[in-house]
This record gives C-alpha cells, sequence and structure tokens, in this order.
C-alpha cells in the first residue's frame, strides 16, 4: 500500500487548521481574569500555542491506543504534576550511564571547579553517549519527538535541548470576538461556616469564534528526532479529534472544522510557507451581522496557484 505524500516525514508539511467554539472560552488569560485572550488593536481573539499543544499531549496517546499502536512510543514528557528531572536521569539509567556526580575534566583545576566539586558537580557524559540518552527520550516520548525540550537540567547537562520538527504558531479568530462575563452562584458549601446564600463568582465566554492556526513540520529536525509515518498520520487524527477529548465546561462546543496539509516534494520545499498557506482563504458571508456558526464563513482555496511540485491534502 502506497504512504500517504502528508505522512511522509522525509517531506516538508505546511498545516492551516480552523477551529471554532461556540459559547465558551477557548483559551483564557490568568492575569486578565480568565478572560478570552484578545487582540487588544482588532479584538481578535487569540489562543498560544501552548494551550494547543496542551490539547495534542493530552489526546495523543488515545489516538495511537486506538490505532493499536505501541504506547511505549506515546507516551507525553510535560504532564502537569510531574517533576521532569527524574524522567531526564532515566535516560542515563536506562542506558547504563553513571549518574553520580564527577567533574568536568576540562576545568578540574579551577577554582570554580574546586568549589562546584564540593557541592557536587554534574555528569558530562560523552558526546556519543549523550546522543544515545536523547535518542532514547525522542523514541519514548511524543512531545519532544514534535516539539523538542530544554533537557539539559539538574543531573543531565548533557541532553542540552532538542528543536522539535513542528513548530505550532497561535491561534487568531478570523473575526472580532465578543466576551461576555457571566455571573454564576455557588450554592455547595465546603464548611458550615460559609454563607448560607453561596457565593458569587464569575464566568468569560464568546458566543462564537472561527479560528485559524499554523503549523508547520520540518523533515530535516523530524529526521534527527525520530518521526516516524504513524506519528504525522496520529497528528492529523489527532487535530481532527482533540477537541472532544479535552472538552470542560469552557470548551463545550468546540469542533476542528478544516485541516488542509500542503506537502513538498522534499525537505527544503517547493514555496514558501506563507504563500501557500493564503491561497486558503476565511471570509464571513455577511459583514453586517456578527457570525454564530461555520456556516456563516466561505472558506476558498485558489487551487489553481498551488504549486505542481506540491501536494494539498484536506483532511477536513
Amino acid at each position: 500500500m502506497t504512504q500517504p505524500v502528508h505522512t511522509d516525514p522525509a517531506l516538508r508539511h505546511d498545516m492551516l487548521l480552523l477551529f471554532d467554539i461556540t459559547d465558551g472560552n477557548p483559551n483564557g488569560d490568568p492575569d486578565a481574569d480568565n478572560q478570552p485572550r484578545q487582540d487588544l488593536e482588532t479584538n481578535q481573539g487569540l489562543a498560544t500555542d501552548g494551550s494547543v499543544k496542551r490539547k495534542i499531549r493530552d489526546t495523543i496517546a488515545l489516538a495511537a491506543q486506538a490505532a493499536g499502536l505501541d504506547l511505549s512510543r506515546y507516551r507525553i514528557f510535560i504532564e502537569a504534576g510531574e517533576s521532569l528531572n527524574p524522567r531526564l536521569e532515566e535516560s542515563y539509567t536506562a542506558n547504563g550511564f553513571d549518574l553520580e556526580t564527577a567533574e568536568d575534566a576540562e576545568d578540574s583545576d579551577t577554582a570554580a571547579a574546586k568549589s562546584k566539586s564540593r557541592k557536587g558537580a554534574r555528569k558530562v557524559l560523552p558526546a556519543g553517549d549523550a546522543e544515545t540518552a536523547l535518542a532514547w527520550l525522542h523514541n519514548r516520548y511524543f512531545d519532544l519527538r514534535m516539539f523538542g525540550g530544554v533537557l539539559g537540567t539538574g543531573n543531565t547537562p548533557s541532553l542540552g535541548k532538542t528543536r522539535g520538527p513542528l513548530q505550532v504558531g497561535f491561534a487568531r479568530s478570523i473575526s472580532p470576538i465578543t466576551p461576555e462575563q457571566h455571573t454564576i452562584t455557588r450554592v455547595a458549601k465546603a464548611r458550615q461556616t460559609e454563607a448560607r446564600h453561596g457565593e458569587i463568582g464569575n464566568k468569560w465566554t464568546i458566543p462564537y469564534g472561527l479560528y485559524a492556526v499554523r503549523l508547520h513540520y520540518s523533515a530535516s529536525r523530524g529526521e534527527k528526532t525520530g518521526v516516524s509515518s504513524d506519528d504525522l498520520r496520529l497528528l492529523y487524527d489527532t487535530l481532527i479529534m482533540m477537541w472532544d477529548h479535552t472538552s470542560s465546561a469552557a470548551r463545550a462546543d468546540m469542533a476542528t472544522q478544516g485541516l488542509f496539509v500542503f506537502t513538498h516534494p522534499n525537505a527544503f520545499g517547493a514555496a514558501p510557507a506563507d504563500a501557500l498557506l493564503r491561497l486558503v482563504t476565511i471570509t464571513p458571508r455577511d459583514e453586517q451581522r456578527p457570525p454564530r456558526s461555520f456556516t456563516d464563513y466561505e472558506v476558498v482555496v485558489d487551487h489553481a496557484k498551488v504549486p505542481e511540485a506540491v501536494t494539498l491534502t484536506r483532511l477536513v
């Protein structure tokens, strides 16, 4: 069976993801009472790259399980409540590398090194061993393999940092959004001393918002971190389904409305990403009426301007 070009890790891919939300808050700002993030000049809604990657992290293992893949390759490195250093140290111990403190031989005669020795120096691995430990981490954790991360902390300075092949931008709404604040009442009491009438609080929502976010996959970096065709296939599946598995009271009605993948013929690319992604235009059907559903927009792809060497795959 021929592998679809959009799942080939040896090729460059530029993606446009469209998702919408109804009566919810796609990404609240904790510094602004959890109000929906907004461009203060245009009033367009924003959602951070971190919020999008969090949804991917929270869903990818479910996608791997559904596909019957080896779950040991789809662990998540950055998880709430989990410490990172023990996971990094495991890459040493699992490969038989010594984690005991040791001075860096190059500065062992300096005063700094002597002070460092008294406090406990960090183990410095030979380059080949560090690459082995790093490859072990890439194979184990999907988010390190795709997003990269800073790994040279604690007792593992030799790991340095790894640049992931998948870069995710900020999501921006097509139209301005109108945040609305709703007063809510908490009637369940935690203590008998609390007020009988409950507590007053608030929550923020927007009536509707259609957001677009750009994602870019670098084949050259993917080769270094060990990305497979299964990884890309699961990524697309996750981008389509992740809202169903990460819903909450504030995000009860979210959905992917479009996923466009521009695949280049090689790792370098045949056209600038911006020029390709601009071939997908999203415009309101009625400028005089606020949009309240995806059908209030028209999505048009200018297929005539897609370079012959580039393959466009619309997954949604």
